[in-house]
């Protein structure tokens, strides 16, 4: 049977979405401070192609890939939805739509691991 690598990707993205809450948090925290800009890590898709898993070589003319494990935090270049009076690059609307996507994206992780753990539960029979 091939190990189940679901456990592990969840947990990769659990860890970004910690990652993304506090840059999230950060960013309404200064939403008030004059000329702050606000920051939001790269997506997962990049982080989880810069990090792979480890990979066992069955055959010498395999490729084993390094990984690397980066969490990078970025200043958003893109435009805001509207100027502060503090003229900064914080929006609070947009910020806040970010920090339901990671409530969501937690969440399905939650329901996934538990499915997926009921799945296992049936498969031996308990």
């Amino acid at each position: 049977m091939e190990p189940v690598y679901l456990f592990n990707l969840v947990s990769r993205q659990n860890s970004w979405l910690s990652v993304r809450q506090s840059a999230i948090s950060e960013n309404i925290a200064n939403v008030d401070t004059p000329g702050f800009a606000s920051k939001d890590v790269e997506p997962f898709k990049d982080v989880l192609d810069k990090t792979s898993m480890q990979m066992a070589a069955t055959q010498s003319g395999h490729i084993s890939e390094g990984a690397t494990n980066s969490r990078r935090v970025r200043v958003n270049d893109g435009e805001a939805w509207q100027v502060t009076v503090s003229d900064n690059s914080v929006s609070l609307e947009q910020e806040l739509i970010k920090s339901g996507e990671v409530a969501r994206q937690h969440a399905l992780n939650t329901e996934l691991v538990g499915s997926f753990y009921g799945l296992m539960k049936t498969s031996l029979g308990r």
